[in-house]
């Protein structure tokens, strides 16, 4: 299958992928003093895949960003193991293939389906004990650029990924733990080869060769990246997760993995405050989902410190108080047209400059109320109420408002300043439905790619605390999500689970990658599976497109010339742009002798695939 991709960028050196990058913000997000600064995709693009169809399944399918993943995955459902099993097993391998992403030195959030009741867990990394408020601020009291502050031990927060998956296991898992790792450690010691998306990430990473540990493993002698299809093998990795399989994640927080850990963030040049006392006392959470009706459907996703959950049911009310106002702004009957651009589709005009004002309202509240409510009080119930969301669904005309301010929700209790620093995470995606109609959707993450850059036995560390503001207080204001000891950043996740509102029946696991756009992404598909009826693969390719409350963002080169203009005519600044997303879904299916199964989906923007039997 990796023979059919693609690839557009992996021949290319890092300082012409650099280059790329800079030429891509240079030309395509021209300046405006209306509209903000946004970062680019957290991940390059590395080609489009033409080849995907839905898969189809009769009692089980795992979907992963890696084929190498979701096989591992099926490999567990076939052992008649649950859907988080799946997700463990999935995890696992995702820490070898795909380092850039996500791992072990990583965070996760976990929506789960358990055929009575939607769980949620939270393995969001935490703020060290020793972090202030200041963690990125300069001596002169500006913030720093990006790049320092990612790269070393400043921005590691407390990994959570591996207790969240402890706590959802020890509740619904059905094999035992030290089997969940098999494959990955097989694939660790018998080695697997570089994919091209891995090479094109390796290879436009400038920040990499200053690593010694990552050069030792990704770089060739002469400094150059080794070649697609090259035989990886991580023995110090593979003696990590025999660990982990034996002793389960005290191996990771206490003795001398944690040591090891601690001392690469508190004696790298750049250093970071993680103590052992914050390694051990870390603990995952569950959470109370957060549900909300659209039209028919329930969507369930995550709540705070995650905004994803909130956003997503933002988006989805303000369009449906949107069509109860007005039923010429119904979506459904604007089904999406062909084309000839590589996704063979496109939303019709009308249908992305609704939703991309839905955007504009929702991250203009983002931005200001949510964050961690462990530690400051996040109107949830408020920013998600029907009313609240039709006076917001007021304010959308048929011209492009361009820059939302927030809205004022009911139980706003504290006055923030607006979080302004822009938010780059490097995630990956695998959902999972199991043999008795259990099932997962996980976002997990290391935040930018390859997180730290520092490399611990194999496996890379977050730069998790870069998701807090760098910018703790404006004119004497605090902004919610500023740095806190103990305190988890916010994040764009969005791991989603849609059901029939009357059956109760589960319809779909969804979820995606992709920095700040992961919202946009999720809403989209969502959209694409509820209101234009798409097979999971069509509602994956259809091109990205939204608004993170700056310019109207669209995928580069997957719209139509009269799209754009059509756009400009309603008043929207266009920006097209990579939209790197890493969509997996998997949908319940229901034939005409009203016989159900399951359908699958991957993003043809990255390297993953569905498997199921």
């Amino acid at each position: 299958m990796l023979a059919d991709l693609k690839p557009n960028l992996h021949r290319l050196s890092a300082v012409s992928l650099l280059a790329v990058a800079l030429a891509l913000v240079a030309c395509k997000a021209p300046p405006s003093s209306t509209t903000p600064a946004l970062p680019i995709a957290p991940e390059i693009a590395s080609g489009y895949r033409t080849d995907l169809q839905t898969r189809h399944a009769d009692k089980h399918m795992a979907a992963a960003a890696n084929p190498l993943a979701a096989e591992a995955g099926r490999q567990m459902l076939r052992r008649g193991g649950s859907a988080i099993d799946a997700a463990i097993a999935m995890q696992a391998v995702l820490t070898l293939v795909e380092p850039q992403s996500s791992g072990i030195g990583g965070g996760a959030f976990i929506v789960l389906w358990d055929g009575k009741a939607v769980r949620t867990y939270d393995g969001r990394e935490t703020a060290p004990a020793g972090a202030t408020e200041r963690l990125f601020l300069q001596a002169d009291g500006k913030p720093m650029p990006f790049t320092d502050a990612q790269i070393g031990g400043r921005s590691v927060g407390t990994p959570g990924v591996l207790r969240a998956l402890e706590l959802a296991h020890r509740k619904h898992g059905r094999l035992e733990w030290d089997t969940l790792f098999e494959p990955a450690i097989a694939l660790a010691e018998q080695g697997f080869a570089i994919s091209p998306r891995l090479h094109s990430m390796i290879a436009a990473d400038a920040s990499l060769p200053g690593s010694l540990d990552m050069a030792a493993y990704f770089l060739n002698a002469d400094g150059s990246p080794k070649a697609v299809g090259t035989r990886l093998k991580n023995p110090a990795l593979a003696d990590v997760l025999k660990r982990i399989a034996r002793e389960g994640p005290d191996a990771l927080y206490k003795g001398p993995i944690a040591e090891e850990i601690v001392a690469k963030v508190q004696e790298h040049a750049n250093p970071g405050s993680l103590s052992l006392n914050d390694l051990q006392g870390y603990a995952a959470r569950e959470r109370a989902p957060l549900c909300t009706d659209y039209k028919r459907w329930q969507v369930c996703g995550m709540a705070p410190p995650s905004s994803g959950g909130i956003a997503v049911a933002q988006i989805l009310g303000t369009l449906q108080a949107l069509e109860q106002r007005d039923s010429r702004t119904a979506l459904a009957p604007m089904k999406p047209v062909k084309t000839e651009k590589p996704a063979g589709i496109e939303p019709t005009p009308e249908a992305v400059h609704l939703i991309a004002e839905a955007e504009r309202l929702t991250y203009a509240d983002r931005a200001l109320y949510v964050a961690d409510s462990d530690f400051v009080p996040v109107p949830v119930k408020g920013l998600i109420d029907p009313g609240y969301l039709a006076s917001r669904a007021s304010l959308i005309g048929p011209r492009s408002m361009g820059i939302a301010k927030p809205g004022t929700p009911p139980g706003v209790q504290v006055a923030y300043a607006p979080d302004r620093s822009p938010l780059r995470i490097s995630t990956s995606q695998v959902v999972a439905v199991d043999d008795q109609g259990g099932a997962v959707s996980m976002t997990t993450t290391v935040e930018s790619a390859f997180g730290s850059h520092l490399m611990v036995r194999g496996f890379m560390l977050n730069n998790q605390m870069t998701d807090f503001s760098f910018i703790p207080e404006e004119n004497g204001q605090k902004v919610a999500n500023r740095v806190e000891p103990g305190k988890r950043p916010r994040s764009s996740m969005a791991p989603t689970l849609i059901f029939d509102r009357q059956s109760g029946e589960l319809l779909a696991a969804v979820g995606s990658p992709g920095g700040s756009q992961i919202i946009e992404y999720v809403a989209k598909s969502v959209i694409g599976l509820l209101d234009w009826d798409l097979d999971a693969q069509t509602a994956i390719n259809l091109p990205n497109f939204g608004s993170r409350n700056g310019p109207t963002e669209l995928e580069q080169g997957q719209f139509s010339p009269t799209l754009i203009q059509a756009l400009k005519n309603k008043g929207h600044a266009v920006s097209e742009i990579d939209m790197t997303s890493g969509t997996q879904a998997i949908v319940r299916v229901r034939d005409a002798q009203g016989k159900t199964s399951l359908a699958g989906g991957a993003d043809p923007r990255r390297e993953g695939q569905a498997l199921g039997d």
